[in-house]
């Protein structure tokens, strides 16, 4: 299925990098916020999970009408999160660590409050200014309808028209997501440069990556095409027959890669690294941003989305290796982040059923244990396949989704802009528990949150799991461990036989020393091979050494 690389490969082409939701993480001083503060102060703990890097999601200034994915400037940090100052000194303890840091790019959109789009809303129609973004004039004989019928991917018309300086109803500017982040033009050779510049900036500053926010949204269809088709980013795949969506993974968006590469080679690539987010299918169009000369990595989401039988696991790990393999990058296996319901609940759900985009308290609710037993299941799968992955806070403590959190406190424009049809990614976003009997769970100083959290969250705190035998967190810790002892980020990978159709069962070679894993997804516990002996277990195995149901194990043969 795949051939072993070599063992001193590129760190990134084998390494676990755990996602930091900086609002989520630790709040240093009190105000319900995560900061960097807080982060610097817990970084010992990320060290002792034995993980690689950390990628930060976005900590520069901002309104935060998305939680910071509206940026007012790229070369600030936010009053939520610290200074310029407190981003260095977290930068530098990192390194101390030896952890890498990589920062999320948000370059589909600013912050309606950049000064660059305050600049256009003055300038007027036909100004340079303007041309920084996506402004057209309406339909209509007063122009007073949209440009094209676009939607947004929060829901609601992609369109906001303007009052211009005089008062009087203006163009329309093309807003993917929220209204207040309207679309970049990446046609204007001012925003390429301007990327540059942002590029180098944060280089500068010892960032070792970028994570590429909506990496194949910045090129635009010539003409802005119509295209009346409810496609959520998270959708990838189309629909038979369905024309190319005119927003989304346009040709010349490897243009743009193709420079950011080259700025990179001249700080030491291939050790400063890009990330892609680029909810992308089929496979064969999704590995291109991961060519030789493009992005390093790009996030593996099939096989987040893929359902809980072995068939469709088997489909996805092979298909992604070979797709990968076909461009000389590695695959980059994820199983949550701050986009989707975490896998602890997602896998508690009906298998088969749609993957929903947040859980209300009157949704249907995931079975929290056998969600659990799944999740542990599935990232001890993930974690012995061959390539990248990526945690997302507080899946080592195995949290699930805050499915019962009222209405009146999500923050998520989706929901606000749904008015409510959409309940949106607040329940994979709640500050994370660090001590069961501490204010906010350990999260800060004080009873502060900027999102309630759950009161079962207090059993899954690190001090309930510390030391524990058994516990996720003491699971993960095993599995990045021995994942790296055996070498299983560089290994070769290869189908396992003799056993049935509803077990994923493989050999990972390492560099030479063959580890077998087995994936039990069927109804009935099934047998190791003799002489098989266990190296780690996701769960506990039968009295008599079967495999359970629902439980990955590693093991020596």
């Amino acid at each position: 299925m795949h051939a072993a690389g070599p063992a001193d490969a590129a760190w990134w082409r084998h390494a676990v990098i755990y996602q930091i939701y900086p609002r989520s993480w630790a709040d240093a001083d009190g105000d319900g916020i995560g900061d960097l503060p807080g982060v610097t102060a817990r970084l010992d703990y990320l060290k002792a999970l034995g993980v690689d890097a950390v990628w930060f999601s976005p900590f520069y200034k901002s309104p935060q009408a998305d939680a910071g994915y509206d940026v007012a400037d790229y070369r600030d940090i936010d009053g939520l999160f610290g200074t310029l100052a407190d981003a260095d000194a977290m930068v530098a303890r990192a390194h101390e660590l030896g952890l890498k840091v990589i920062v999320d790019l948000v370059p589909n959109h600013t912050s309606d409050e950049h000064e660059w789009f305050q600049a256009a809303l003055a300038a007027g129609p036909g100004s340079p200014e303007r041309d920084r973004y996506i402004f057209r004039d309406g339909k209509g004989p007063d122009g007073d309808l949209p440009p094209n019928d676009w939607h947004s991917v929060f829901g609601g018309d992609g369109w906001t028209r303007v009052t211009e300086a005089d008062g009087s109803p203006g163009q329309w500017y093309l807003h993917l997501f929220d209204t207040k982040q309207p679309d970049l033009n990446w046609d204007n050779p001012e925003i390429g440069d301007e990327f540059e510049s942002i590029l180098r900036f944060w280089l500068d500053r010892g960032i070792d990556g970028f994570r590429v926010d909506v990496a194949h949204g910045l090129i635009k269809e010539k003409g802005l095409p119509d295209y009346d088709v409810e496609l959520h980013i998270l959708d990838g795949e189309l629909k038979p027959g369905a024309p190319m969506p005119p927003m989304w993974d346009q040709d010349a968006v490897h243009d743009v890669y193709r420079r950011w590469h080259s700025v990179l080679a001249g700080y030491g690539e291939p050790d400063r690294i890009l990330v892609a987010e680029a909810w992308v299918r089929p496979q064969e169009r999704a590995v291109r941003y991961v060519r030789p000369d493009e992005m390093h990595q790009a996030f593996n989401f099939d096989f987040l989305k893929a359902q809980w039988t072995a068939a469709e696991l088997r489909e996805v790990i092979t298909s992604s290796l070979e797709a990968a393999d076909s461009v000389g990058a590695p695959s980059t296996w994820v199983l949550s982040n701050h986009d989707v319901v975490r896998h602890a609940s997602r896998l508690g759900l009906p298998v088969g059923e749609r993957q929903p985009n947040g859980i209300s308290a009157t949704d249907p609710q995931p079975d929290r244990a056998l969600g659990l037993r799944r999740a542990r299941a599935a990232t001890t799968l993930m974690l012995a396949l061959p390539g990248g992955a990526y945690l997302y806070q507080g899946e080592e403590l195995g949290l699930p989704d805050s499915t019962d959190m009222p209405g009146e406190f999500r923050q998520d424009p989706t929901f606000l802009r749904t008015k409510g049809k959409e309940i949106g990614r607040d329940g994979c976003r709640v500050p994370i528990p660090w001590q069961k009997d501490a204010p906010s769970l350990g999260f800060g100083p004080t009873e502060a949150t900027w999102l309630p959290q759950p009161a079962v969250y207090g059993d899954y705190a690190v001090d309930q799991q510390d030391g524990v035998e058994g516990s996720t967190l003491e699971l993960y810790r095993t599995l990045l461990r021995c994942r790296r002892e055996r070498d299983l980020g560089t290994g070769g990978l290869r189908a396992a036989e003799g056993f049935g159709d509803d077990v994923v069962a493989l050999v990972n070679t390492g560099q030479g020393v063959p580890t077998l894993v087995v994936a039990n997804l069927g109804s009935e516990p099934v047998a190791l091979p003799e002489g098989a002996t266990v190296v780690v277990a996701s769960g506990d195995l039968t009295d008599d050494g079967l495999v359970p149901t629902d439980t990955t194990v590693w093991a020596s043969f």
